[in-house]
């Protein structure tokens, strides 16, 4: 009765572990001429079973090759036809699958993936997959553009790059074109990536790639056109920035404070500050009786007056005394330079020093 159970439970764990080391695969794949293709063959691993032979093999026509194996000296790839094309994970317990580069139409064809696995008790069990590859060219399809940012809008001095992409049988070829309104489009590049160091607002415009393969009658795919914008900060962002540099003690804006008339500044010459002074406080000392005759002073405006290059001398009449000199006579002048301002002339007038000489006479000074 003992051994009955013993066979018993061998067999109900060879089966279960014949389901753990099943096989997963597919029937069919199919790859893209010049491009890489990977042949699935996983398992799931079980405790107390160790892999001992892995073989990928290929059927065509003319018989079966085996492509690769590995086993306890290593791996090895036996066609010369699929050297440094083929190659199976290391480090990934359970998978078997086969990677396969830079496809040709040759490696079409029938692959069978074989596992050998070996027990503790050194039995050996054996599996298999199948998997067909057909190997096609395909035609380049319609590209699409993608930028390096989101968006579309730089500010000048950006770095900005677009990337032209399209799936079908390599080499694919790619050229950049710029659109001109009313003319032939320009072409700017051959190359996938279309960069800019330094974008400028004369890069404002609308682009668009092509794409092209060796494949049938090599018809030549165009992506949609793409707006780029090269513009600084909106307005109201720039507007912002000025409100918060200008945030301080309010500054005058309006048109600078008039100058006064050029005629004081030659009243102010002729008769010497010393005798400003005095005349109002004369005026102050004593009023005026109602029976006593008004005088009246005259400013000439400055279309009266004749401007004089810089640094050139000017003879001036003398219309009063200043203090420490001589008693002038009417011949007597002195000289008046331009010191950045405009340069005024003095002419003496007979009812102004009329006005002088009364003024004296009948005021006292201080």
């Amino acid at each position: 009765m003992g051994e009955v159970v013993r066979i018993v439970v061998f067999v109900m764990a060879f089966i279960s572990c014949n389901a753990l080391l099943d096989l997963s695969g597919v029937q069919e794949i199919k790859g893209t001429w010049m491009r890489s293709t990977t042949l699935p063959c996983t398992y799931m691993p079980s405790e107390g079973f160790t892999q001992q032979t892995l073989i990928w093999s290929m059927e065509r026509d003319y018989g079966t090759s085996t492509i690769f194996r590995r086993d306890d000296s290593g791996d090895h790839v036996l066609l010369s036809q699929f050297r440094d094309r083929v190659s199976v994970p290391k480090h990934s317990p359970g998978d078997a699958s086969l990677l396969i580069e830079n496809l040709e139409i040759p490696d079409s064809g029938h692959y069978t993936c074989q596992v050998i696995w070996r027990s503790k008790n050194n039995s050996l069990i054996t599996k298999e997959v199948t998997t067909t590859v057909k190997v096609v060219k395909v035609a380049a399809t319609k590209p699409v553009i993608r930028a390096s940012e989101p968006g579309l809008t730089f500010p000048p001095g950006a770095r900005a790059s677009l990337t032209c992409v399209a799936n079908g049988s390599p080499p694919i070829s790619y050229r950049w074109f710029r659109s001109v309104p009313g003319g032939k489009a320009l072409l700017l590049s051959s190359q996938a990536e279309l960069a800019w160091d330094s974008l400028q607002p004369s890069d404002t415009g609308k682009y668009y790639c092509e794409a092209e393969n060796r494949v049938g009658a090599r018809a030549v795919q165009q992506s949609d056109a793409v707006q780029l914008t090269v513009r600084d900060a909106p307005a109201a962002k720039q507007a912002a920035g000025r409100d918060a540099v200008s945030e301080g003690p309010p500054v005058a804006t309006g048109p600078p404070p008039a100058a006064p008339p050029p005629s004081l500044y030659a009243l102010a010459a002729a008769l010497g500050g010393a005798a400003l002074v005095a005349l109002p406080a004369a005026l102050l000392r004593r009023r005026r009786n109602r029976e006593e005759p008004l005088y009246e002073v005259t400013f000439h405006s400055t279309a009266d007056v004749t401007r004089l290059e810089t640094d050139v001398e000017v003879p001036v009449k003398h219309l009063h005394k200043e203090t420490n000199s001589k008693t002038e006579t009417s011949n007597d002048t002195f000289t008046m330079k331009d010191n950045g301002h405009d340069s005024i002339c003095i002419r003496k007038n007979p009812e102004y020093e009329n006005l002088v000489n009364a003024m004296e006479s009948e005021y006292e000074s201080i």
